[in-house]
């Protein structure tokens, strides 16, 4: 690798700072894994890590990033070689250690997952942490007797990258999907990612007091949102369906009863993407490569930026002003 290379770096000294600066190997984390990264994404934990507030990153200067794409340059590890296409997501990655914002990445082996057969390096960052976590959140629903004949599934926040991810996936599993958004101007934007039926966010949760019980509307859901809204989504998902949640960006409050689960056999099921298991989280990019891949993949893109717009890039997604996914091109292809 070269001796000096770039990468984003947040620091918080006198001031806080956001900017490019050059680094060394020697100044990399410890790990078994030396990557060329290619792609990485921008996420909103990434958007929180960039802020002095965010409560994210714990120890400075630090290199954020969550996900990465990218070509193995050395391994003290047997299982991946020169060369090798590898992705990372999830654990410490651009939160304790070091992350993709970085024009190289050293990282433990068991934190790395090779590139499916199917998937291109800049399709991984497609998906990234929002794709995976929207695909975990299928397969939870999906063990919980969720399936496509049985009813629609409604995805809030869907013009963000889970939601998005997630009904692009389900549509091409063959779910009716339902698609709430608090941005009626990405209706058509939905439409194509193959949702049946767009609804405003007061659709979902007009404000006010939640009904324990409503009508049945929903098999299922898949909630980046959480707060007051997902208490309303409870509130109307059919008997013994299930709502995969994943986020907070609606508040970390539920104000919910037990009647849709004692009386309705609902399940409230949580999706974490950080610790997800090795062997599980190899499989489940295998199927997201393979049969779970949506032919509108890209259509997720909203564009991508260098190392030095990356700043914008990162400001945007915290005032949601971005539809999808933003990547972030290092190396490429």
């Amino acid at each position: 690798m070269t001796a000096v290379f770039q990468a984003l770096e947040v620091n918080k000294g006198e001031a806080f700072t956001v900017g490019i600066r050059s680094l060394t190997q020697d100044e990399l984390p410890q790990g078994e894994v030396v990557i060329k990264v290619a792609y990485s994404s921008v996420n909103y934990k990434d958007g929180l890590a960039s802020i002095p507030d965010g409560n994210i990153v714990r120890s400075y200067p630090f290199i954020p990033g969550i996900d990465l794409s990218g070509y193995v340059v050395s391994s003290a590890d047997p299982r991946f070689y020169e060369g090798q296409k590898v992705l990372a997501t999830g654990y410490g990655i651009g939160v304790s250690h070091f992350g993709g914002y970085s024009e190289y990445a050293r990282l433990p082996a068991e934190w790395v997952v090779p590139l499916p057969e199917g998937l291109s390096l800049r399709e991984a960052m497609i998906y990234g942490t929002a794709g995976f976590t929207a695909a975990l959140s299928i397969k939870r629903l999906e063990e919980n007797g969720v399936s496509p004949g049985k009813g629609k599934v409604l995805v809030t926040g869907a013009s963000g990258g889970v939601g998005g991810a997630a009904v692009a996936m389900l549509a091409q599993k063959g779910y009716t999907v339902a698609a709430s958004t608090g941005r009626s101007e990405e209706a058509g934007y939905l439409r194509e990612l193959g949702a049946s039926e767009v609804l405003s966010r007061e659709e979902v949760y007009a404000g006010g007091n939640v009904k324990p019980l409503d009508k049945q509307l929903w098999q299922a859901a898949v909630d980046p949102v959480g707060g007051t809204q997902l208490a309303a989504v409870l509130s109307r998902i059919a008997y013994r369906g299930a709502v995969a949640v994943s986020g907070l960006t609606g508040g970390t409050a539920v104000p919910a009863t037990v009647l849709p689960f004692i009386l309705r056999g609902v399940s409230l099921l949580g999706i974490d993407s950080v610790m997800c298991p090795a062997a599980e989280r190899e499989e489940l990019w295998k199927l997201m490569a393979g049969s779970w891949k949506p032919q509108q993949l890209d259509k997720l893109v909203n564009r991508e930026v260098t190392l030095a717009e990356l700043p914008q890039a990162l400001s945007d997604i915290l005032k949601s002003a971005t539809r999808g996914r933003v990547l972030v091109r290092l190396a490429g292809e």
